[in-house]
């Protein structure tokens, strides 16, 4: 029997996910979480088979949970489920410790055959990812740190310093800091500059 815990902080979608396990013979929900902190303690206190993991949630989230996860269990295996699209976000899940990643439009075979394949060891992707990773050292913003890439992609939602401070716990300052190294890392001169270059990037 194959363990998942569902990490996603809509209620709505947590009991979707849900629904789809309760109809298979070979995995059950072992728990669920709504934010990346529940999750952490949650992986801390049980052992899982799979974690599912929402990228966008408050607190802890994102490349940073996949990294804090893989650190507390090194087995656990992690399938990134978002609303992102692959090219923006699975190189760096990959990197960060993921075994897989996975659109929330895909279907639900598709989930069903995803856990299945992680839980074996194996790795899944898509076709969007797959590409992305194979241009991945072709692009400028491969050049950023994950923290930076995670605050270009709230500059670029249109949070300001002060929301993406609060959300990633960081000061004003260090937001601002990061804001100028993106800027000058892709050659942009506004922020204006930076959603257009992650629109022809398909990174939004």
């Amino acid at each position: 029997m194959i363990r998942v815990l569902i990490a996603d902080d809509h209620k709505i979608v947590r009991d979707g996910l849900k629904r789809i396990l309760a109809a298979t013979a070979d995995v059950e929900v072992g728990g669920e979480a709504a934010s990346g902190d529940e999750a952490l303690a949650l992986v801390k206190a049980n052992n899982y088979d799979v974690a599912m993991l929402d990228m966008s949630m408050p607190g802890l989230a994102g490349i940073d949970l996949i990294k804090r996860l893989k650190i507390e269990r090194p087995k656990l295996r992690i399938l990134v489920l978002s609303m992102h699209g692959e090219q923006q976000y699975a190189a760096r899940a990959l990197k960060a410790g993921a075994s897989g990643y996975l659109n929330k439009d895909s279907a639900a075979e598709a989930l069903l055959g995803a856990i299945r394949k992680i839980a074996a060891g194996g790795v899944h992707i898509g076709e969007a990812a797959a590409a992305s990773l194979v241009a991945a050292d072709k692009s400028p913003h491969e050049a950023l740190s994950d923290r930076e890439f995670e605050v270009m992609r709230m500059l670029v939602e249109g949070l300001g310093p002060t929301e993406i401070g609060e959300r990633l716990h960081l000061s004003v300052k260090t937001v601002s800091t990061h804001k100028t190294r993106i800027l000058e890392k892709l050659g942009l001169g506004s922020t204006a500059e930076l959603v257009r270059y992650a629109i022809e990037h398909k990174l939004v």
